[in-house]
């Protein structure tokens, strides 16, 4: 069952359940309102640290000037994910491998494993959940606005016989409207544009239809990309 309480919060809970009282749904919505806000701060922190370590920083990413008054102009998704017992889990999946489209995820494991990456060479690495840390999952956009820097991150979740499962996911976005692509200063002759401008909304499209070959389609031949400089 998917259980919208706002535009913004996504509740994903068991499709069973003996009892539903309105006053836990209250309460519900406004710890997950203040744990928002928790993540919209923390995310602003993030981003500053990772252009920096470009060499990079607000000015040179004009969106992130923009005043957040509203909320669907800075689109942000928080989304509760339950994974219930599995008798077998070699007969099910949790959450098939895929990449976020958000400019980076943070994920509160809880304290059960099931997070997986994909590394080149090795395979499915699980994610041990560390007491008091958070995972920062690198999504599609960041791999765009880094020109290919930083890596966006392939993973899935497990599931398990023994224990149920609930993990907490904040996507960081940009707004719907602005177009994404890597800033002057990290293309050049050597490194040119890996993929063409889009907007968070028009690659959420190319994603819900194509899935995990939505990078590839908005990939630039770099024999020919376009390279201009000030």
């Amino acid at each position: 069952m998917l259980l919208t309480i706002d535009y913004q919060i996504l509740v994903m809970l068991p499709c069973v359940y003996d009892h539903f009282d309105p006053e836990d749904a209250y309460s519900c919505s406004n710890v997950m309102e203040e744990y928002q806000k928790k993540m919209k701060g923390l995310c602003g922190k993030l981003i500053r640290l990772l252009l920096g370590s470009l060499g990079l920083d607000q000015e040179d990413v004009k969106w992130l000037n923009r005043p957040k008054k509203s909320g669907r102009n800075f689109p942000q998704v928080l989304q509760l994910n339950s994974y219930p017992v599995c008798p077998d889990p070699s007969r099910a999946m949790g959450l098939a491998p895929h990449t976020d489209s958000s400019i980076f995820t943070v994920l509160n494991q809880s304290n059960i494993s099931g997070l997986q990456v994909f590394k080149d060479g090795i395979g499915w690495v699980p994610v041990h959940p560390v007491p008091g840390a958070l995972v920062v999952n690198v999504g599609d956009l960041l791999h765009i606005l880094s020109n290919g820097r930083f890596k966006t991150a392939v993973h899935r979740a497990v599931v398990n016989e023994l224990y149920h499962r609930i993990s907490i996911a904040y996507f960081y976005s940009p707004p719907y409207d602005v177009k994404i692509s890597p800033p002057m200063k990290l293309i050049d002759q050597d490194h040119p544009p890996l993929y063409r401008p889009v907007t968070w909304k028009e690659y959420l499209g190319i994603k819900g239809t194509h899935f995990n070959r939505a990078l590839d389609l908005i990939r630039n031949d770099t024999d020919q990309a376009p390279y201009m400089h000030e």
